[in-house]
């Protein structure tokens, strides 16, 4: 069944078989961004079709980019006049609750001769915007927000003739601060250097460099030369290791449980999640790794196993930022305390996610203490059912889910309609699991 604002949740039994993931939404993005960049004609299989990627796709063509969806083929075909030749929009630019469509498309907008102006709703609004119009602004783009620029609706174009070039670090490891710079950069009027203060996922270069941008990486800095064209590229988008780790997660701490994903994506920026859990106990291997489309993919299969608390910090965090809400969840129900630091960046998601989850965690019978930068989790808890708001985070709505798999009793999850801005079928994927709702 479809879930709506509320639903209720009682206790599962393991997880066996075979399920296949939405398409990686981060990727998606990119791939629909980068072909947009380039004149002619893509062809994107497996993207993910969910409300912020579909906002991506309305922003997109108010810019003059065309979509036609191939239903039998699974794929989605991008058409642009390329990026000399985009259209100016003649409305707000609306991202809906996206950071990514947002961020990203801010780095392309300072490069045009036109404003643009982009907005979202409400959450989107609450989100910082000016660690990305900081740096643009010193590229001499013409850029505005509320509150002295911090954050949306946001206005941005360049102004006059080309950027100058981005030399300098990161304020965060951020994959859409550095993306929307490496946008810019590309129209800039030198060679840009930019450089990292830690790990971020690589979606872009990895894409650009398929499709002809001149992008190297020395150390934690990548450098950027404008002026090499670009090509359409066909992409095969993997299956998504943030919605697998929900599943990952669930197979890992119900009894019985012997579980496959297939092609998920294991790019090592994004697959903190497996080492975390890894680290922790849990039976995890990976099967037929492969590359696909320049991203590597593997089949993942997780059976049932004890677990143990860890401490997790520094690139760890980072690189499993999104999961850090259901790897919260292990936590509470492994052997010993679990503790999370370096992870302040997830006071700015969707929702606080240090203060959700430590509400969704303590709600369901969990002994959690939040602290400024991350979480301590007490371990050892034998979750019972509670009533859990979502707070309107679909990462949040879907670790509860996977918590009150296997706590006593039911569980009432509030805002469960999130789901759909990463993973709309995630409601039914839990009955293709013989999960149910």
């Amino acid at each position: 069944m479809a879930a709506t604002g509320s639903v209720r949740l009682g206790r599962t039994g393991a997880l066996r078989g075979e399920l296949a993931v939405p398409g990686d939404k981060s990727i998606s993005h990119r791939a629909l961004i980068c072909n947009a960049l380039a004149r002619g004609e893509a062809r994107v299989t497996n993207l993910l079709e969910s409300a912020d990627c579909l906002s991506t796709m309305a922003c997109l063509e108010h810019f003059g980019v065309e979509f036609e969806r191939d239903a039998a083929a699974g794929a989605v075909i991008v058409r642009s006049p390329g990026l000399d030749r985009f259209a100016a929009p003649l409305d707000t630019l609306d991202c809906g609750n996206s950071g990514t469509t947002m961020r990203l498309l801010a780095g392309i907008g300072a490069t045009l001769p036109f404003v643009s102006v982009l907005d979202g709703d409400e959450s989107l609004r609450k989100r910082p915007m000016g660690r990305v119009l900081g740096p643009l602004a010193q590229m001499g783009a013409y850029t505005k927000g509320r509150d002295g620029g911090r954050y949306a609706p946001i206005s941005v174009a360049t102004r006059a003739g080309r950027l100058f070039p981005f030399r300098g670090k990161l304020s965060v490891a951020s994959g859409q601060l550095k993306s929307a710079l490496i946008f810019a950069a590309l129209r800039a009027g030198a060679e840009s250097e930019i450089e990292e203060v830690g790990p971020s996922r690589d979606h872009t270069e990895r894409m650009l460099l398929a499709m002809g941008a001149d992008i190297a990486r020395y150390g934690a800095i990548i450098n950027v030369r404008p002026g090499a064209p670009l090509r359409p590229r066909d992409l095969q988008v993997p299956g998504d290791i943030s919605a697998a780790a929900f599943w990952i997660v669930a197979a890992a701490i119900t009894p019985d449980s012997d579980l496959m994903l297939p092609a998920v994506g294991i790019n090592p920026t994004r697959a903190g999640v497996v080492d975390a859990l890894r680290a922790m106990g849990a039976d995890i291997t990976l099967e037929r790794e492969r590359d696909v489309s320049g991203e590597p993919v593997a089949d993942i299969r997780v059976r049932y196993a004890p677990l143990s608390g860890i401490e997790a910090d520094g690139d760890l965090v980072v690189r499993a930022l999104d999961e850090w809400p259901v790897i919260a969840v292990a936590g509470a129900v492994a052997e010993g305390p679990t503790v999370i630091r370096d992870a302040e960046e997830l006071r700015v998601k969707e929702s606080d996610r240090i203060a959700s989850t430590a509400a969704m965690l303590r709600a369901l019978g969990a002994e959690v203490e939040e602290r400024s930068d991350g979480l301590r989790i007490a371990g050892g808890a034998s979750l019972r059912g509670g009533v859990v708001d979502s707070q309107g985070d679909h990462r949040i709505a879907m670790a509860a889910a996977v918590a009150a798999g296997i706590a006593e009793g039911e569980t009432e999850l509030r805002g469960a309609d999130s789901v759909a801005i990463s993973y709309p079928e995630f409601w039914r994927d839990r009955e293709r699991l013989g999960v149910g709702v």
